[in-house]
C-alpha cells in the first residue's frame, strides 16, 4: 500500500482548480519516467477533507426553513430537519447552546436559524449546529400575536363578566369596514334580506397594511361619539367590526394593541367578524361577539328580527285561525239565539195562543152542534113519545125542561168562551210582562263575562279582575270586577 501522503497534498489532487499546476516529483535523468501513481484515500479521510472544507467555509449562515422531524432527546439536545420546497438540511441543537425562541421549534414553524455547517462523521452527514434561532416573517407576527393576548388577558380584557349582551332588535349599527371591500356589501346582502328595515353607518377605514391599525381604532371611537352626540332615534346599538379573509399578514391590523384598547373601551357592544372560520385575532377575543364571516355576523345581528317575525307569523296564523273558529261558533250561537228569541216574541207567542183558540172554538162549536143534534134527537123522540102518549102535561114539562137546557147550554158555551178569552188576555200579558224586553225596560240587566260570554247567574261566576258586558234596556257597557262581597 502507497505510503499516505499530507492532507494538503490530497486535497490538492482532489480538488485542483483549473490552470494550477500539481508538482511532480524529481525524475532522475538516469531512470525511466514512472507514471504517477493515484492518492488512495479512506472514508475517514475524505469525510475529513470535506469537514475541514465546508466547516471553515460556512460559518455563522443563516438559513429559512420550516420545521419538521422535531425530536428533543432525554439529553436535552434537539434534533430536526430544516426543509423548503427544494431541498432539506438537518440540524441539531445542543443544549448547552444559549439562544432566543428555542419554544418556537416546533412541527410546521417557519424560521431563520443562524448556525455553522459541520459534518457528522458517523454518517458521513452534513448538519447545521445552530447558534441562533429568529423568527422568520409568519413566525414573528405569531410570537407577537400571542405576547399580545398573554398581556390583554392578564389585564383582563377576554373575561367573560365583561362581555356585554348584543341588542336582539337593533334599530341602527354601525360598520367598520372598507367601503369598497366584498365584506360590506356581504353584510348589506344578507341584512337586507333578513332585517331590511335595519340602518347601517359605515365607517370606512383601511383594514390592512402601513396605519391601518390606527384607523379602525379611530373609526370605532367616532361611532361611539356619534352614539353620544346623537339624538336617541339615530343612536347606534351596536358596533360591527369586519373584513374579509386574508393571510396573516393581510389580517395584522386587527392583532394591533391600538385596536384590542379601542374595542375594549367602546360605549357600544362590539362584534368581530374578520377573516373565515379558521381565523382568529386579537379583535375577536376583546369584542363582545365574534363571528367566523361578515355574513355570519349579518346573521347573528338579525338572529332576533328573523325570529321574531317567524314568531308573528305563527302568532297570526294561530290568532286567524282561532278568530276564524270563534266567529263560525258565535255564528251557530248567534243562529240558535235568534231562533230562540223569535219562538219567544210576543208576537209568536199571540200567534200561538190565538191558533190554538181558534181551535178551542171550532171544538166548542162542533160540540154544540153535536150537543144541539142530540137533543133534537131527543126532542123528536120526545115528540113521537108525547104523540104516542098525548099527554099535555108532560109536554109542557118537556118543553119547560128543553128551555131550560138550552138556556144552560148556551151560558155554559158563552162562560166558556168568556172564560177562555180571558184566560188567553191573561197569558198573553204575562208573556209581555216576562219578555226579555219588558224586563230590561222596568230596570233589570242581564250581565255577560267578557272573556267566555257566559250569562252571570250568580257572584260565584266572577273572579277578581274579570270584565264584564252588561245589557240594559237601551245599550250596554263594560265594567270589572274589583271584588266579590262574599270575598
Amino acid at each position: 500500500m502507497p505510503r499516505r501522503q499530507s492532507s494538503q497534498w490530497e486535497f490538492d489532487n482532489l480538488f485542483a482548480s483549473e490552470g494550477k499546476e500539481i508538482p511532480e516529483k524529481p525524475k532522475k535523468a538516469s531512470q525511466p519516467v514512472q507514471p504517477e501513481k493515484p492518492t488512495v484515500l479512506t472514508v475517514g479521510d475524505l469525510t475529513r477533507e470535506i469537514r475541514n472544507l465546508l466547516e471553515g467555509g460556512f460559518r455563522s449562515i443563516y438559513v429559512s426553513g420550516e420545521i419538521s422531524n422535531f425530536r428533543a432527546q432525554s439529553s436535552g439536545h434537539c434534533y430536526f430537519t430544516l426543509k423548503d420546497g427544494d431541498a432539506q438540511l438537518s440540524c441539531v441543537l445542543f443544549r448547552g447552546e444559549r439562544v432566543s425562541h428555542r419554544e418556537q421549534l416546533q412541527q410546521g414553524v417557519k424560521l431563520v436559524l443562524k448556525g455553522d455547517i459541520s459534518v457528522y462523521m458517523p454518517r458521513g452527514q452534513y448538519q447545521l449546529i445552530v447558534r441562533g434561532i429568529e423568527l422568520d416573517g409568519v413566525g414573528a407576527l405569531q410570537l407577537a400575536f400571542e405576547k399580545l393576548k398573554k398581556k390583554l388577558k392578564e389585564e383582563g380584557f377576554f373575561d367573560a363578566e365583561r362581555k356585554r349582551l348584543l341588542p336582539k332588535y337593533p334599530s341602527r349599527i354601525g360598520v367598520v369596514t372598507s367601503s369598497s371591500g366584498a365584506a360590506v356589501r356581504d353584510v348589506a346582502h344578507v341584512l337586507g334580506r333578513r332585517h331590511p328595515g335595519l340602518k347601517l353607518v359605515i365607517a370606512s377605514c383601511r383594514v390592512q397594511g402601513q396605519g391601518a391599525a390606527q384607523e379602525i381604532a379611530s373609526a370605532i371611537d367616532l361611532l361611539n361619539e356619534w352614539h353620544v352626540g346623537n339624538h336617541e332615534s339615530s343612536q347606534l346599538d351596536l358596533i360591527l367590526v369586519t373584513r374579509g379573509g386574508g393571510s396573516l399578514e393581510d389580517l395584522w391590523a386587527f392583532n394591533e394593541e391600538v385596536v384590542a384598547r379601542a374595542l375594549a373601551a367602546s360605549a357600544l357592544p362590539v362584534i368581530s367578524a374578520v377573516g373565515h372560520e379558521i381565523d382568529f385575532t386579537i379583535s375577536d377575543f376583546v369584542a363582545d361577539a365574534r363571528a367566523a364571516t361578515p355574513s355570519a355576523a349579518a346573521e347573528l345581528i338579525s338572529e332576533g328580527a328573523m325570529a321574531a317575525s317567524q314568531f308573528l307569523v305563527e302568532v297570526h296564523d294561530r290568532m286567524t285561525g282561532a278568530l276564524q273558529s270563534f266567529c263560525a261558533q258565535a255564528m251557530i250561537h248567534l243562529e240558535q239565539v235568534g231562533r230562540r228569541l223569535d219562538y219567544l216574541h210576543p208576537r209568536r207567542v199571540t200567534e200561538r195562543h190565538a191558533q190554538h183558540l181558534d181551535d178551542l172554538h171550532d171544538r166548542l162549536n162542533r160540540a154544540a152542534s153535536h150537543q144541539l143534534y142530540l137533543l133534537k134527537e131527543r126532542l123528536q123522540q120526545n115528540k113521537g113519545l108525547m104523540r104516542t102518549l098525548h099527554p099535555d102535561r108532560q109536554l109542557a114539562e118537556q118543553a119547560g125542561q128543553f128551555a131550560r137546557i138550552q138556556r144552560q147550554f148556551l151560558a155554559a158555551v158563552t162562560t166558556g168562551v168568556a172564560q177562555n178569552q180571558h184566560h188567553l188576555k191573561q197569558v198573553s200579558a204575562e208573556l209581555k210582562l216576562l219578555g226579555p224586553v219588558q224586563v230590561l225596560s222596568r230596570g233589570y240587566s242581564i250581565s255577560q263575562a267578557v272573556e267566555t260570554g257566559e250569562i252571570i247567574k250568580s257572584d260565584e261566576d266572577l273572579k277578581t279582575n274579570d270584565l264584564v258586558k252588561t245589557h240594559v234596556f237601551k245599550g250596554d257597557f263594560l265594567s270589572r270586577v274589583e271584588r266579590r262581597p262574599s270575598s
